[in-house]
């Protein structure tokens, strides 16, 4: 019996999976509430050399399965069963992988779900218990073992089916009963902290080092023009319950930022070094952007610019979202350069930043080093704005 403490310790699910799944096998069932791609992805190598003798048992309408690694499943050739429970509180969350063999069987449980986060990059607790089927007592256990998941189907055939064919994983989908990883779902709703009030809490340090997951999703390629609202835009399958206290219920990315830096941040690395209190909005992770345009015309092409020579201005209100608490609405500025934006392309900078103001305090701050920036969007009124941190 082995005690894995993934995040605290350098053991993850991850690698216990590596050597439950070694060798050869007569049979595995795998169990889990949330299905992610990158999770398939990275225990894909792991289970396609014994795809025919793997039974999944995947939760559905949890607005974290999701479409695509449902079929990722699929084509790897296991034999995949979802199920749904017929309520979105009422959860199927057993976290389990068995693995039988001739002689021995292998069960891990615990909290460890089919996603990267449940099998790398989460704290997560599990045990991995290695089983004797020439123990009577331990064989008639992996035989209950077996025999319960075996029956689910016929017991439950409403909530617990088979998925052959990747048309059924589209109708998951049409129906929100699964999502698409590819539209970025809004943020939770924050708490709301009290006017004053700090939270100097750093990101927990883990042991494994956190596995990069795809790419986010780029940015919109039609932003709402400035002389109009743009229309509500439709929730992605499963993701409208995702609504943040903000002045909209409904939000879309508009920008993301790369691990963000002191620079970023406007923190002083010296006591000569004076902090900028402002953030330069470049590319970050929107790479088709075009930065000279897409944040001066684009996003805030409904404001009311005013020039001083070079540099134009205005303020717009965001929300300000830290670390998942809404921390107060603020007024903030806005600058462009028109003499950066005239060489921007051959110098490759951005000539757009958001100066701080009066949230300077909240965000030039030591906890926010490495975490990520981004500016969310109402679909219902285009001049809304909100700025998470986490």
């Amino acid at each position: 019996m082995e005690l894995i403490l993934q995040g605290l310790t350098d053991r993850t699910h991850a690698a216990a999976l590596i050597e439950m799944f070694e060798g050869e096998l007569d049979r595995a069932i795998v169990s889990v509430a949330f299905v992610s791609d990158d999770g398939v992805s990275l225990i894909a190598p792991l289970l396609a050399p014994h795809a025919d003798k793997i039974t999944v048992f995947a939760g559905i309408r949890n607005e974290i399965t999701s479409a695509q690694a449902m079929k990722r499943l699929l084509a790897m050739g296991v034999s995949l069963f979802a199920v749904d429970t017929g309520s979105r509180t009422l959860l199927f969350h057993p976290k389990m992988y068995h693995v039988r063999r001739d002689k021995a069987a292998q069960l891990s449980v615990g909290s460890a779900n089919l996603t990267l986060g449940g099998l790398n990059n989460n704290i997560e607790a599990g045990l991995l218990l290695d089983l004797d089927l020439d123990d009577e007592d331990e064989s008639k256990f992996v035989d209950e073992l077996e025999v319960s998941f075996d029956g689910l189907a016929g017991e439950h055939p409403d909530n617990v089916f088979q998925i052959d064919d990747e048309a059924v994983i589209d109708e998951l989908l049409d129906a929100g009963r699964l999502i698409d990883e590819t539209a970025t779902p809004p943020p939770r709703s924050p708490t709301r902290a009290k006017a004053g009030s700090t939270d100097p809490t750093p990101r927990m340090k883990m042991q494994p080092k956190p596995v990069r997951g795809k790419p986010k999703p780029k940015a919109p390629t039609a932003p709402a023009p400035a002389s109009a609202p743009a229309a509500p835009a439709a929730a992605a399958p499963g993701n409208a319950a995702g609504a943040s206290a903000t002045v909209a219920p409904h939000l879309e990315l508009v920008w993301e930022s790369k691990p963000l830096s002191r620079r970023s941040l406007g923190i002083p690395t010296g006591a000569s070094s004076n902090p900028t209190g402002s953030t330069t909005l470049g590319s970050g992770t929107f790479d088709d952007i075009d930065r000279v345009t897409y944040f001066r015309d684009d996003l805030f092409g409904h404001l009311n610019w005013t020039s001083n020579g070079t540099i134009e201005t205005a303020k717009q209100d965001f929300d300000l979202v830290i670390k998942g608490v809404l921390v107060g609405t603020f007024e903030l500025t806005v600058r462009h350069s028109l003499t950066i934006a005239a060489t921007a392309y051959e110098r490759s900078q951005s000539p757009t930043n958001l100066s701080w103001d009066e949230a300077r305090p909240l965000v030039a701050r030591e906890d926010l080093l490495d975490r990520t920036m981004r500016i969310w969007r109402s679909t219902e009124d285009p001049t809304e704005f909100q700025i998470e941190f986490d």
